[in-house]
């Protein structure tokens, strides 16, 4: 049996080719640029050949990697055919919906969601926004729930959830600072973060609020290491850490944390619902229109 390559490398593989760039393939793929290469340097050890060569203005196809990208588009044409020829059977509902699911979503929404979908069952994934994306494009979901949203014409998004971002404290510290608490006041602190790889602009667009208010958002946590929601609390209840969270955080709190608005709200945490957008299944479409009713039941409230 020769190697086996997996769809998500071909489609990365292809990706490159056409970008003529591995930076500028990694943003079409909402990848970082060190994960989409390594992607490529484990497909050709996998098969044995040399598939790309880097030049001065970027990078391109060897002949092995030529013969490669003419197979792999006509295996992702075929691959693309298949999903679409099944999502038709299920376009009345009764079969399964694959949701990207991130963290901390508000405790009422997917209920809400989930209850329109009827004989549809549902089988959700906890993925970061860029894996959920990545997921979406090799056609190993069908809807995800992405903290940012992705560009590009293969996928359609409606912004489902606005929440204005509080802070946990420790219990002493939340009662020293009162309500609500300045963003500033935060200073000397640190901030208990994620993962920039698994969410690069609502990252980036946190640590840009902090940095405009004099706060130091502190060395990068490593792509290796997951945002644990549990490891929030002892870090805060220690009194040297901060953390981020909705009003509904859906965890219960310990005496030693509080949650506090902050000041103005100046963090807006905003979630989208994500789908193909030659995507015909009735599912998706029922699931996100009681995304998008949920939230104007929401704003009314």
């Amino acid at each position: 049996m020769g190697p086996l390559m997996e769809i998500r490398e071909l489609r990365a593989f292809v990706a490159v080719v056409e970008a003529g760039a591995m930076s500028k393939a990694a943003r079409l793929l909402h990848v970082s640029q060190p994960a989409l290469s390594q992607t490529i340097t484990a497909l050709e050890r996998r098969l044995g050949v040399r598939l790309l060569v880097r030049t001065s203005t970027g990078v391109q196809a060897t002949d092995a990697g030529t013969t490669l990208l003419g197979e792999a588009r006509a295996v992702l044409a075929r691959h693309d055919q298949a999903l679409a020829a099944m999502a038709r059977h299920t376009e009345t509902g009764g079969g399964v919906l694959r949701v990207g699911v991130p963290l901390e979503l508000p405790p009422e929404l997917l209920p809400s969601a989930l209850a329109r979908l009827g004989d549809t069952r549902v089988q959700a994934r906890h993925l970061s926004s860029v894996a959920q994306v990545a997921a979406l494009r090799a056609g190993e979901l069908d809807v995800g729930l992405v903290r940012e949203r992705p560009a590009g014409p293969d996928l359609d998004a409606v912004l489902v959830v606005e929440e204005d971002v509080g802070v946990l404290l420790a219990a002493d510290l939340a009662e020293k600072l009162g309500s609500p608490v300045r963003l500033d006041a935060l200073a000397g602190l640190d901030w208990f973060a994620f993962p920039r790889a698994g969410s690069p602009a609502w990252y980036d667009e946190l640590a840009a609020i902090l940095r405009s208010h004099g706060l130091d958002v502190g060395a990068e946590v490593p792509e290796e290491q997951r945002l644990i929601v549990e490891l929030k609390i002892p870090a805060v209840s220690a009194g040297t850490a901060y953390a981020f969270a909705p009003p509904e955080w859906p965890y219960p709190l310990p005496d030693t944390v509080r949650w506090r608005p902050l000041a103005g709200n100046p963090i807006v945490r905003r979630t989208w619902a994500v789908w193909p957008a030659n995507s015909h299944r009735r599912d998706v479409a029922e699931f996100v229109a009681a995304l998008e009713d949920h939230r104007r039941g929401e704003s009314r409230a």
